[in-house]
């Protein structure tokens, strides 16, 4: 009888796909994060880092902040920026949101943020909870290095 349902808890587990073989999930962190101060209210950029140091891939699918009407993602082809729905979060790697490529977009800000202030961004992902960050503001020249 033991043996039966010994047989019947990992034949159940092969079918669920439960075990030792089945990779780990997203484990997202984020680094470098910062907001270089705008010139207006108009429109700010936002740089990041998002590591996965998960088994299984992730996707950022947006992000919002209370300062900003809308935040975009953005990818840079050729010079020239343009909205893109996601970006890849690799498992056992990493998405990098920097100057002259792919960042965020922050359209309509409530107020100008100075440098030494935060700005409160949320990022949305595909398969993991929500980050919620207060990214420091920097000198507008600031590279995050």
């Amino acid at each position: 009888m033991l043996a039966a349902t010994l047989a019947g808890a990992l034949a159940l587990a092969a079918v669920t796909g439960c075990g030792a073989g089945d990779p780990e999930p997203p484990e997202l962190s984020v680094s470098g994060a910062f907001v270089p101060e705008p010139v207006s209210e108009a429109v700010a950029g936002g740089f990041l880092v998002v590591e996965n140091t998960g088994g299984e891939d992730d996707v950022l699918t947006g992000a919002s902040s209370e300062m900003a009407e809308k935040v975009e993602l953005h990818e840079t082809v050729d010079n020239s920026m343009r909205p893109v729905d996601s970006f890849p979060v690799p498992a056992g790697g990493s998405l990098e949101l920097s100057r002259g490529g792919n960042h965020l977009m922050l359209h309509g800000l409530s107020s100008k943020p100075e440098t030494g202030d935060t700005v409160p961004i949320e990022l949305r992902f595909e398969k993991s909870e929500p980050i919620t960050l207060n990214v420091p503001v920097e000198y507008p020249t600031h590279t995050g290095r």
